[in-house]
């Protein structure tokens, strides 16, 4: 099984619902569960040099209990498509791909999403102008994970 069709995997298995499925053939065999809150992938290889080290989970942060709440039902709510890490700029001396307040179209580039060492431009399905970025840059995404808030235009 390749990289590819793990991650397709990982895919259907959010997607769908499933709580478990685990896939085993001659020297491979892997594992993914998932629950409301996270993913777990847990896969057995054979002995290979260049496997991946490890990543820890990101810290939640706690949503403080007196929190005004703002009306966002107008807004149209861009979500990440994929798991992986939010950048809102190609690298760190290019621009920002778009901040608060910016006109977009369908098309334009909102950030890029960094799965298993591909990085993925994320383009806007709407018209509109951004409202907010719910996610800080360099941080973990989830599947179907709020990145922006768009007014509609």
């Amino acid at each position: 099984m390749d990289i590819k069709q793990i991650q397709d995997l990982i895919r259907f298995v959010s997607k769908s619902g499933v709580n478990e499925v685990s896939i085993e053939q001659e020297n491979f065999k892997i594992t993914i569960k998932t629950n409301a809150v996270s993913t777990i992938v847990n896969a057995t290889v054979p002995d290979v040099s260049y496997a991946p080290a490890p990543v820890a989970a990101a810290p939640v942060a706690a949503i403080p209990a007196a929190a005004p709440v703002a009306d966002t039902s107008h807004y149209i709510t861009v979500k990440s498509p994929m798991i992986g890490t939010f950048y809102r700029s190609a690298s760190p001396e290019k621009p920002l791909f778009v901040n608060v307040g910016d006109e977009i179209k369908p098309g334009s580039v909102l950030c890029i999403i960094e799965a298993m060492k591909l990085f993925n431009e994320i383009e806007s399905e709407v018209s509109g102008r951004i409202v907010k970025i719910l996610v800080d840059n360099a941080s973990p995404v989830e599947y179907d994970q709020p990145l922006f808030l768009v007014e509609p235009m």
